[in-house]
C-alpha cells in the first residue's frame, strides 16, 4: 500500500522546483498582493509549503492534492502572496483530471467553469467596475483552464490506448486467422496425401503379403505385377502432388485433378487389385452424374470419397461384390459404397480410421452429408450377412455449397 501513494520522479521534480522558486521570489520580496490580514512575510510561506508538498500527491492522491491545494489557494489570498503558489495549484487541478476518477475528469472542468462564471458576476457586481472582470480571468485561468487541458490530454490517452489495443487484438485475429490457416491447409494435404497414396500402398501390402505366404510362381508374379503398376501410379500420384505443392521450380504444370469421369478406371484398379481377395468391384451411375457439370470441389470430393471407400474395401471387406453408386438430381450428388462386412480369409492391410476422417471432413467442408457404417444387409435371405455402407450426399451447384 505504501507504494501505491510513492511520488514519482515527476511530482518530486515539481515540489522540489515550486518550493525552490517560491523561496526566491520570497528572498526577493515579490509578491502578488499587498494590504492583507497576514501581512507579515513569512506567513506567505506556509501556503507555498504545503502546495509544494501537494505536487507529491499529484498522481497518487490528485483528489487529496486537489482538497488540500484548493484550501492552501484560499488561505494564501489572506497573505501577501507568492506567485509560485498559484502556479502550483494550476499543475494540480490539471493533474486532478488526467490522473483522477472518470467521475471526477467529468465534474471539475463543470464545478471550475461555474466558479469562474460566479465569481466573474460577483465581483463585477461588487465592484461595479470593469476592472472586476480581470478577476474572473485570472480565477478562469487558474482554475477552469488547467482543468479542460487536463480533459483534452486525458481523452487523447483514452484514444491513443484503444488504439493500441484495437492494434494488438487486430494482430492477435491476424495470428489466429494464419493459424487457423495453416491448420487447414496442412489438413487438407493430409487428406490429399491419405487418398492418393492409401489405395496404392494397401494393394502393395496385400499383394506383398500374398506372394510371401503363398508358395507358388503364378501366384507370386501376379502379386508383383500388381505391386509394380500400384507403385508406379502412387510413385505417379506423390509427383503430382509435390508438383501443387511446389511454388516455383519446373515450367511444366501439374497434372489436372482427377474427376469422375475416370471412376471407371479407378473400379477396374480395385478390380485388379482384390482379385486375390474374393472382391468384384462395379459402378452404377443412376443419374449420369459421371457426364454433369459438376463444381471442381465437388467432383475431387466426390472421387476421393470413392477412392478411399474402395481403399477401405481392399484392406477390411470379406469376399463378394463392391457396388459403387452415383446419383445426381435437385441440385445433389449423391454417393453410395456398399461392400460385404467381416472378415476374410487371407492377408489385409491395417487400417488407421484417417480414411474416414478425411470423408467426413471433404463433405462438411462442402456443407453435405455423410454416414458410415455396418447395417443388415439387403438380399433378405436371412443368413445374418451385414454390410459397410458409406453414403456422401454432396451440394451440386455453386449457390449451395459452403464457402
Amino acid at each position: 500500500m505504501l507504494t501505491s501513494i510513492r511520488p514519482d520522479r515527476d511530482a518530486v521534480a515539481l515540489a522540489v522546483s515550486g518550493l525552490l522558486g517560491g523561496l526566491l521570489l520570497w528572498l526577493l520580496g515579490l509578491h502578488t498582493q499587498g494590504g492583507r490580514p497576514f501581512a507579515a512575510p513569512w506567513v506567505s510561506l506556509v501556503p507555498m509549503t504545503v502546495m509544494a508538498a501537494m505536487e507529491l500527491l499529484r498522481r497518487s492522491a490528485p483528489r487529496t492534492a486537489l482538497t488540500v491545494g484548493t484550501v492552501m489557494l484560499v488561505a494564501d489570498q489572506f497573505t501577501r502572496g507568492n506567485l509560485v503558489t498559484i502556479l502550483m495549484f494550476s499543475d494540480i487541478m490539471y493533474a486532478a483530471v488526467l490522473y483522477g476518477t472518470p467521475a471526477a475528469a467529468r465534474r471539475i472542468p463543470v464545478a471550475t467553469l461555474l466558479i469562474t462564471v460566479a465569481s466573474t458576476v460577483g465581483f463585477l457586481s461588487w465592484f461595479r467596475r470593469p476592472e472586476a472582470l480581470l478577476i474572473g480571468v485570472v480565477t478562469g485561468l487558474v482554475s477552469f483552464m488547467p482543468a479542460i487541458t487536463g480533459v483534452v490530454v486525458r481523452n487523447h490517452r483514452v484514444a491513443a490506448e484503444a488504439a493500441r489495443l484495437a492494434a494488438r487484438q487486430t494482430a492477435r485475429l491476424a495470428e489466429m486467422d494464419r493459424k487457423q490457416a495453416v491448420v487447414a491447409e496442412r489438413a487438407r494435404m493430409a487428406r490429399e496425401l491419405h487418398d492418393m497414396v492409401a489405395n496404392h500402398l494397401s494393394a502393395v501390402a496385400i499383394h506383398s503379403t500374398a506372394a510371401l505366404s503363398i508358395d507358388d510362381p503364378d501366384t507370386s508374379r501376379n502379386a508383383l505385377k500388381v505391386i509394380r503398376e500400384n507403385s508406379v501410379e502412387g510413385l505417379s500420384e506423390m509427383r503430382r502432388l509435390i508438383g501443387l505443392l511446389r511454388e516455383g521450380g519446373e515450367d511444366d504444370a501439374p497434372a489436372a485433378a482427377p474427376t469422375l469421369a475416370s471412376l471407371d478406371v479407378l473400379v477396374e484398379q480395385t478390380n485388379v487389385n482384390g482379385t486375390s481377395s474374393g472382391l468384384v468391384c462395379t459402378l452404377e451411375d443412376a443419374g449420369k452424374a459421371v457426364s454433369a457439370a459438376l463444381p471442381t470441389p465437388v467432383e475431387l470430393a466426390a472421387y476421393r470419397i470413392v477412392q478411399e471407400s474402395l481403399t477401405n474395401a481392399l484392406k477390411h471387406a470379406a469376399p463378394g461384390p463392391v457396388v459403387v453408386r452415383l446419383a445426381h438430381g435437385d441440385g445433389v450428388l449423391t454417393i453410395e459404397v456398399t461392400s460385404v462386412f467381416g472378415s476374410r480369409p487371407g492377408p489385409t492391410a491395417p487400417g488407421s480410421g484417417a480414411g474416414l476422417v478425411g470423408m467426413r471432413e471433404r463433405v462438411a467442408l462442402l456443407g453435405g452429408a455423410f454416414d458410415a457404417g455396418a447395417e443388415p444387409g439387403d438380399d433378405g435371405d436371412g443368413d445374418g450377412t451385414k454390410i459397410w455402407r458409406v453414403r456422401a450426399q454432396l451440394p451440386a451447384t455453386e449457390g449451395t455449397m459452403r464457402e
